[in-house]
């Protein structure tokens, strides 16, 4: 992963983007993180990052191009956290691909995906289980991710 440009934290409130984002700013990165709340900006802060408040799910791909411009790694760590299938679709496929694209677009080097054990398009999880759409949506992203011109992660 590039430390010379910054490196941006998409979902940077959760446990393992403010554990990524103290790491990569303690080794010299520049981190751009960026959440949804400016209530969390402190944390942000906190751990050696720049706070980005930005919604994701509702930007387009111009729109996510703006927040990634000058990136040289992107760590997609965002995620509806559950609830709603249409907001998990929304935001953990949507908007996940629609950063992908706009990481492309930008000349973004790395793109790190935080995924899930198991998350493929057979991943066998029974439509009625309310982890289903949760399963698709990072089958889809990640599968998009796979199929891109983008150097990828998939942890």
């Amino acid at each position: 992963m590039s430390i010379e440009r910054p490196v941006t934290i998409i979902g940077g409130h959760g446990k393992v983007a403010l554990r990524a984002a103290r790491i990569l700013s303690e080794a010299g990165a520049q981190v751009n993180s960026v959440i949804r709340n400016p209530d969390q900006a402190d944390d942000i802060r906190e751990v050696g990052a720049t706070p980005v408040v930005a919604d994701v799910e509702t930007l387009d791909v111009e729109g996510l191009r703006e927040v990634l411009r000058d990136s040289g790694s992107v760590v997609w760590a965002a995620g509806a956290g559950g609830g709603s299938a249409d907001r998990t679709y929304a935001v953990d496929r949507d908007a996940a691909i629609r950063s992908m694209d706009a990481s492309a677009e930008e000349g973004v080097e790395r793109y790190v995906m935080i995924s899930y054990d198991g998350a493929r398009t057979d991943h066998g999880v029974p439509e009625d289980d309310p982890f289903f759409p949760y399963a698709q949506a990072k089958a889809a992203a990640d599968a998009h991710l796979r199929e891109s011109d983008l150097q990828w992660t998939i942890l």
